[in-house]
């Protein structure tokens, strides 16, 4: 949360009574009228994308993926840069977004900003995990923007193998303007896509809870058993699976098994002649 230093300190030689007006407006933002305990979360700001600008780099992009945790579907990545001179208003973590503000704020992102998405498939997740398939969508979203960016943010701690210069931020969706862009084209692509796969898989929900793993899902998972959409070696679908398609389980060997070895016994007859 940003802070007005200048509200902590009274002016030099102001009286008491001044200091606790300067320090009143920095109540009101941690407590808004009628809603005594509210502490005021500050939005992502265009702060860090302004000062590279001001250093003479630009395009700054910036990108995050919506579906690491879901048990089917894909992972989306976006990427974004934003036009300085026409930023939406409103652009906030997707997550402090409803359904309907995203959808709204994706249409003026695509409208106004240079924008990719990239798709890492479950497929794909299932034979490089759930962190490479992630860092490998992001990238490809970089790759595919129509100008390549001279410096790229990215959500999380992991940076991008990015032909520029690439800087992690942790919880960047909510600090980094151009991450919480990219935030909300990810999210906004990946409910549409899980929507259509719900078209192609009635019974499991996909509409409403987008893959995730709420009571909903793991009960139509443990009745139906797994699709093809879902993630082979997340825990739910392995165990939905075992119940569902044993034959497609191999099993573990034991290795501390004893396994019963036959010995045949010869006898040495030489020793009688």
């Amino acid at each position: 949360m940003i802070r007005d230093k200048s509200a902590r300190k009274p002016a030099k030689g102001a009286p008491k009574e001044d200091a606790a007006k300067q320090a009143e407006p920095a109540k009101a933002a941690k407590a808004p009228a009628g809603k005594k305990g509210v502490i005021a979360i500050a939005p992502p700001s265009f702060r860090r994308e302004r000062a590279l600008i001001k250093r003479g780099v630009w395009p700054v992009a910036g990108c995050d993926e919506a579906g690491r945790g879901p048990l089917a579907g894909p992972v989306v990545a976006a990427a974004v840069i934003l036009d300085p001179d026409r930023i939406p208003r409103g652009i906030d973590d997707s997550k402090r977004l409803t359904a309907e503000e995203r959808e709204r704020l994706f249409d003026k992102i695509c409208a106004t900003a240079q924008v990719s998405v990239a798709v890492a498939s479950r497929a794909r997740i299932d034979r490089d995990n759930i962190l490479r398939a992630s860092l490998w969508a992001l990238k490809r979203a970089v790759v595919a923007l129509p100008q390549p960016p001279q410096h790229v943010f990215v959500d999380g701690r992991d940076r991008l193998d990015t032909a520029c210069d690439c800087e992690a931020v942790i919880g960047g969706d909510g600090i980094v303007l151009s991450i919480a862009a990219a935030s909300i084209v990810a999210k906004v692509t990946r409910d549409r896509l899980m929507c259509a796969l719900a078209q192609d898989c009635p019974g499991y929900g996909f509409e409403q809870h987008k893959g995730y793993a709420v009571p909903e899902h793991l009960d139509a998972l443990d009745r139906l058993g797994p699709t093809v959409h879902h993630r082979s070696f997340f825990a739910p679908v392995a165990a939905a699976r075992a119940k569902h398609m044993p034959w497609t389980v191999e099993p573990v060997q034991d290795l501390f098994e004893v396994a019963e070895v036959e010995v045949q016994v010869v006898a040495d007859t030489s020793a009688t002649l």
